[in-house]
């Protein structure tokens, strides 16, 4: 699921899909944009995914792929 299709959800749903709140989600986008900007200041390619989208495929996966050590 994107992050377009997300905006859908209530926030429950978001909450047990994500595994973190929209509001605690928009925050860590906050950080993750300003992060990006300036490590490719320089220009290059331009991403396939968006920031949002890998944000969320990151966090989906640190929720369902556990380490049990």
């Amino acid at each position: 699921m994107n992050y377009e299709a997300s905006k859908q959800l209530t926030d429950a749903r978001f909450k047990r899909l994500v595994g973190v709140q929209r509001t605690t989600f928009e925050e860590i986008l906050a950080v993750l944009k300003t992060a990006y900007q300036l490590k490719h200041a320089k220009g290059g390619r331009k991403p396939k995914l968006s920031l949002e989208d890998l944000l969320m495929a990151t966090l989906q996966y640190v929720r369902e792929y556990r380490t049990y050590e």
